[in-house]
């Protein structure tokens, strides 16, 4: 008989400190029900399987040889989870309290529910939000906010809400809804890949939430979050990617002319201007490797 509730679902990438300490805290907080915790580790330079094991022979392990992505990543997780209930949770985040039952409670609360996601604290400055919901992509420039974000835990944020997509830092499914759905689609590689999935979730007819009254509070700082030519590029090619995916003919066509011909063309000249050359390379790489990807898939 299958007694195991949750299943904890992080993948690792030369990360050993934050694995270390977000499996800590699931371990140290974590009461109420029964779970099981799976760490990939996702082609780390170093081996950081060894010193994991040593800390936690109860966990799970699996090793990729290379690096698959974030969603590649989490799929091998998937693979052997026994859960009723997978709960993807990245490894640079940790838990203070044992309230899991009210993510739980929300999945349960209607069979339309497909996934949910809880408040999200940053680490840095404490008790400052993250992440409170999403609104709605905008209708061509497929860009979004996050609600709540950067504003002070002070109970504005404190109600359930039905969210267009949840955050991939914390988000838990029943398990036979990813058997419905499908895995995460992995031809993002990085950046795009779980909002791709909610829209697969959505087109299936389930619905999106956020939970406030489970928290998560994530160490990728506000402030010093990763400002990269390789987050560029991904963020770029990505967002191609998924309006060709997921926006509707017409208003798709519109979106993808409107980012390769006006919004792109405006940030490489203003990285022009600034000297930072490789971020406009970055743009047009992606740009680039967008229209490769899609020729070949149409020609598959």
């Amino acid at each position: 008989m299958n007694d195991i509730i949750i299943s904890f679902i992080t993948v690792n990438y030369n990360g050993l400190g934050d694995t270390i300490e977000l499996v800590t805290s699931i371990k140290n907080t974590i009461k109420s029900f029964s779970y099981e915790i799976i760490v990939v580790d996702n082609g780390s330079r170093k081996d950081e399987i060894t010193p994991l094991k040593d800390l936690f022979n109860d966990v799970h392990f699996i090793k990729s040889e290379k690096n698959l992505g974030f969603a590649g990543g989490n799929n091998l997780g998937v693979d052997i989870t026994k859960g009723k209930y997978l709960f993807f949770i990245n490894n640079d985040t940790y838990i203070l309290e044992d309230n899991i039952k009210y993510l739980i409670d929300r999945l349960e609360s209607s069979n339309k529910i497909g996934g949910v996601s809880p408040k999200i604290l940053f680490h840095e400055p404490f008790n400052t939000i993250q992440f409170a919901g999403f609104t709605p992509f905008s209708k061509y420039t497929i860009r979004n906010s996050i609600i709540g974000y950067s504003k002070p835990d002070d109970g504005e944020y404190n109600k359930a809400e039905i969210t267009p997509y949840i955050h991939g830092a914390a988000m838990i499914f029943k398990k036979e809804i990813i058997e419905k759905v499908g895995k995460m689609p992995e031809i993002y590689f990085l950046y795009y890949e779980e909002m791709d999935w909610c829209e697969m979730i959505k087109r299936k007819g389930y619905e999106l939430w956020y939970e406030p009254k489970f928290i998560v509070y994530h160490k990728e700082s506000r402030s010093t979050s990763k400002d990269s030519s390789k987050k560029t590029y991904y963020h770029t090619r990505n967002r191609l990617l998924f309006t060709w995916r997921n926006i509707e003919s017409n208003r798709r066509n519109i979106s993808i002319m409107y980012q390769l011909f006006i919004a792109n063309p405006m940030h490489i000249l203003k990285y022009l201007f600034r000297g930072k050359f490789k971020y406009a390379k970055a743009i047009i790489n992606g740009a680039i490797d967008f229209i490769i990807i899609k020729n070949k898939t149409l020609q598959q």
